[in-house]
């Protein structure tokens, strides 16, 4: 019969401390509800500000040019290259050309002992001379043979056998030219000039080598053309299509300019710095394979780039991005404003009555940390910070986003160009000073 007290008694204290904090949170809400001090640094305060309005980041879309580029990695190759090889079997006399010499087409590279190959030549000249006595002597055999006839005082028989006589000399001296004309051939083969301006690689032969007339084994010397080079890249097949557009004729068969190539700097980052560097070097597309790798989906493409100061190497690895065309007028906003909802990619703007807007755009290019969208006007106010938060009709306050990637993007080619000024300078006024110093 005790524990009925005791049990009353428990369940009465728990009840005044259950109607304590209740209080005591009711009292804490309505602190909150009517601003007092305690709130001013309660998580939640910067998000809110007088009647719930939330504080966000903004960025205006800006309209501009944007040009549709696609990157790969290329290979530079020589658009011409040849190994030089002996034709015929013989001893170098001479070589004129050292390691990594540039030439020019035409120039002897080597000179091989051509006293077999002349002496052979005499003597095909020699032979030639010697039928052309004999055919002279043929044609006045007919001549005369021709005479006779007329008056009777031979048969025909004879005529004919003279004109027969003279048939075989002149094919007879035919192929004694053609003769010389082999010796010729075979008497060239000892000096051998190069087919085109280039540059020479190893050289693998000296004076007394003996060379033979073989299309295997080392060459004599191997020779690249530096100027104008190539690069050679592979592009995914998605982008054929851009690419074919591009090279496609006009409505009126003008066949339109080769889409430009650029070569960026290696380890150069391709993303928003990337797109406002200067390239090493321009070239044009020359050549689209015919087939698609199926192996790999890519297909093999080919440009060609003037190399005047040999900025490009065969052989080297590097970056090029190819223009293809150019969105006229296009509205460019950040990536990081898209909310992505499915299949969908939405936006928030700013309206003039300072409430948020939630619009649909659909993506058209990306590039870098930017995006070319369709759906927002230029100049409008975009949301980029803040917007997780965000719903469609709250109010809201605007402040400029606290990074800004198109800024980013303005103040790195600013940057850039301010330094090559002042390089520029520095480098002109040092020039100025030593001509003065002298």
């Amino acid at each position: 019969m005790r524990r009925k007290p005791v049990v009353l008694s428990l369940i009465i204290l728990l009840l005044l401390a259950g109607g304590g904090w209740w209080w005591k949170s009711r009292s804490s809400q309505a602190a909150h509800a009517d601003g007092s001090p305690a709130t001013a640094g309660a998580p939640g305060a910067r998000a809110s500000g007088a009647g719930g309005m939330q504080t966000v980041g903004v960025v205006p879309a800006r309209q501009q040019d944007v040009p549709v580029v696609v990157e790969a990695s290329g290979t530079v190759a020589a658009l011409n290259q040849v190994d030089i090889r002996a034709q015929t079997t013989s001893t170098v006399r001479e070589v004129l050309v050292k390691d990594g010499q540039s030439v020019t087409q035409g120039q002897v590279l080597f000179r091989f002992d051509e006293r077999a190959d002349r002496a052979n030549l005499d003597k095909a000249r020699a032979q030639l001379a010697r039928d052309k006595a004999a055919l002279a002597d043929l044609q006045r055999q007919y001549e005369r043979a021709k005479e006779l006839v007329a008056q009777q005082f031979v048969a025909q028989s004879a005529l004919d056998t003279a004109l027969a006589n003279l048939e075989g000399g002149r094919s007879l001296v035919t192929a004694d030219e053609a003769a010389v004309q082999s010796a010729q051939v075979a008497l060239s083969y000892n000096e051998l000039r190069a087919p085109f301006s280039g540059r020479a690689g190893a050289v693998n032969v000296w004076p007394g080598s003996l060379v033979q007339a073989s299309a295997s084994g080392t060459p004599l010397v191997n020779i690249v053309q530096i100027d104008p080079v190539g690069i050679t890249f592979n592009l995914p097949e998605t982008e054929l299509a851009p690419v074919l557009e591009a090279m496609r004729p006009g409505p009126n068969g003008a066949r339109p300019a080769a889409p430009e190539v650029q070569v960026m700097q290696p380890g150069l980052d391709t993303g928003s710095r990337g797109s406002q560097a200067e390239p090493v070097a321009r070239g044009k597309l020359i050549f689209v394979d015919n087939l698609v790798d199926a192996s790999t989906g890519t297909i093999k493409l080919k440009a060609e780039f003037e190399n005047k100061q040999q900025k490009l190497w065969p052989g080297q690895y590097l970056r090029v991005r190819m223009l293809l065309r150019s969105i006229k007028n296009a509205v460019v906003i950040p990536q990081a404003a898209i909310i992505l909802r499915g299949t969908e990619r939405q936006v928030y703007i700013v309206t003039p009555e300072k409430t948020a807007q939630l619009k649909t755009v659909r993506l058209r290019y990306v590039f870098g940390e930017m995006a070319v969208v369709e759906g927002v006007e230029a100049g409008a106010t975009v949301v980029l910070d803040g917007k997780q938060n965000l719903r469609p009709g709250a109010p809201v306050k605007t402040q400029p986003a606290a990074v800004d990637p198109a800024a980013a993007v303005r103040q790195q080619a600013e940057a850039s160009a301010a330094a090559a000024t002042r390089m520029a300078a520095a480098s002109g006024s040092s020039g100025k000073s030593d001509g003065t110093g002298e």
